[in-house]
């Protein structure tokens, strides 16, 4: 059965039916003409490129995004009390800034990034005196590659003296041993 539909299919030159007679016939002298092979389907690599790229495309845009879109911007002022370069694979600059806004108190701490170089050393130069650092706060980064923090140090600039801490103090004048005043007289 499986030659009788064979020698019966189309595509064979021997086959020829009623309506085929106005064609040229098919000698089989004349080559076959082959097949063209089947179009192989490209939706399994069409699916891979969508799982693939497409999360790369939405993570990028984001990252683009947070990186140059700031949500604040301002100015903080204390003294540096840390500051180091870490990370395993992206080595960023962290550091903590002490607020002290009344002498005694519990200082606050205001951890920072930075990403610019210049700016690192010359937090690095200005340790142990009081600094002003103008920062840019760039909300949902996606990684902690571009820093630990949301806080990003654009400029910094000294604004007092010295830590009084770190500074010994000036020595004390000398004295003069006083006389004991001695009772008037008068007064009996």
């Amino acid at each position: 059965m499986l030659c009788a539909i064979r020698l019966h299919h189309p595509r064979n030159p021997a086959f020829q039916m009623a309506d085929d007679i106005d064609r040229e016939p098919v000698t089989p002298a004349q080559p076959v003409t082959p097949v063209p092979p089947r179009r192989r389907r490209r939706w399994l690599w069409r699916i891979l490129a969508v799982l693939i790229l497409g999360p790369a495309i939405v993570i990028g845009l984001w990252m683009a995004i947070t990186l140059n879109y700031t949500f604040s911007s301002g100015d903080r002022a204390g003294y540096v009390q840390k500051f180091s370069k870490k990370g395993w694979i992206c080595k960023t600059w962290e550091g903590e800034l002490a607020m002290v806004n009344i002498p005694g108190t519990m200082p606050e701490i205001f951890r920072f990034s930075v990403r610019d170089e210049d700016v690192a050393r010359k937090i690095d130069q200005d340790m142990g005196r009081r600094v002003a650092l103008t920062y840019e706060q760039h909300r949902g980064i996606p990684t902690s590659c571009f820093g630990e923090t949301e806080y990003f140090v654009t400029a910094v600039r000294t604004v007092g003296e010295e830590n009084p801490l770190l500074t010994p103090p000036a020595p004390a004048p000398p004295t003069t041993p006083s006389t004991p005043a001695t009772p008037s007289p008068t007064s009996r």
